[in-house]
């Protein structure tokens, strides 16, 4: 197990270095000059080439890289170039923002599309299987930003019209300051982004327990007179997680690298919104931040999924020895 593991990490580690290469060498190449973004348009070429050395943009491209490697190993991400504040400041600020968005999504989407994709799988054909389709294709076509704006419009627009609150519309307070107050800025955003991906866990876990539930062993449990909630969710359910552990590993990933439709629609400061901020301003230092975060979130969440593989399925293990 331990020799899996390490074999996991040390290709998540080639990974990372890879999306380094390829991140710096795409900035490099770039049209953009750091040092005009930085002086502004009327500063002299004398000042320019000066920020120039001072950002060691004057040497070889090779030696620029192993600067930018060695900074980062130490943790050093550089600074802002247009707050010159230190990258690793702006995003601390964001991180805890877009974790509570994700984590608190991740907790409602479980909760509902695993239930209704059970429940679809119990009973092929019915009216509840119906339902539960219905409700899997509906969420999967919709837009998030669309769930979003119709979320805000009918759940505070609508109903502060009538003189009544019953969300607020955009914002963020920290957990540590007021756990209630950060649960009620973040309700509507939570339900907006889980609607929309609980749809696809439903729409999995049926697929995936409708094959379990056909299995001979799954027939042996009930004829042994198991109940059937114990051969739903002991037996057929635990052989059914692998392909959901799976698909939740790469949505946790990726959503942790920003999740930039719901932040901007609900104007939470986080990740997603320091990007495209950054992006627009050509702040090259945190996009490439950015970037290579959206990466190392991807490699743990991939990481922590492989592990859980092999805990759950011992032949994942032995295979790849």
């Amino acid at each position: 197990m331990i020799r899996y593991f390490l074999s996991r990490v040390g290709f998540g580690a080639l990974v990372l270095f890879l999306l380094s290469v390829f991140v710096f060498v795409l900035f490099y190449v770039s049209p953009s000059d750091p040092a005009r973004i930085i002086a502004g348009d009327k500063a002299t070429e004398a000042l320019m080439e000066q920020i120039r050395v001072n950002l060691g943009l004057d040497k070889p491209m090779i030696q620029q890289y192993f600067m930018f490697l060695g900074n980062l190993l130490q943790g050093d991400l550089g600074f802002s170039y247009r707050s010159n504040l230190p990258v690793w400041e702006l995003l601390s600020r964001r991180i805890p923002v877009t974790m509570s968005l994700v984590f608190g999504a991740v907790i409602v989407w479980l909760a509902i599309g695993i239930p209704i994709g059970i429940g679809s799988a119990k009973n092929p054909g019915t009216l509840r299987d119906r339902l539960g389709q219905g409700f899997a294709i509906i969420g999967i076509s919709f837009p998030t930003f669309v769930l979003g704006m119709i979320a805000l419009y009918t759940l505070y627009f609508l109903p502060t019209k009538m003189g009544v609150t019953l969300f607020p519309p955009s914002g963020y307070v920290p957990f540590a300051e007021n756990p209630g107050q950060w649960a009620w800025h973040l309700a509507l955003p939570w339900v907006t982004l889980a609607l929309v991906t609980a749809a696809v866990y439903a729409r999995l876990t049926r697929g995936q327990m409708l094959d379990v539930l056909g299995q001979d062993y799954i027939r042996t449990a009930r004829a042994k007179g198991l109940t059937e909630r114990r051969v739903t969710y002991v037996h057929a359910f635990r052989s059914a997680m692998p392909p959901l552990v799976t698909q939740l590993g790469i949505d946790i990933g990726m959503l942790l690298a920003g999740v930039i439709v719901i932040e901007q629609v609900f104007g939470l400061p986080g990740v997603g919104s320091l990007a495209v901020t950054s992006v627009a301003m050509q702040d090259r230092p945190v996009v490439i931040a950015i970037v290579l975060l959206g990466g190392l979130f991807v490699v743990l969440s991939n990481l922590i999924v492989d592990t859980l593989y092999a805990l759950l399925d011992s032949r994942v293990r032995t295979a790849r020895k």
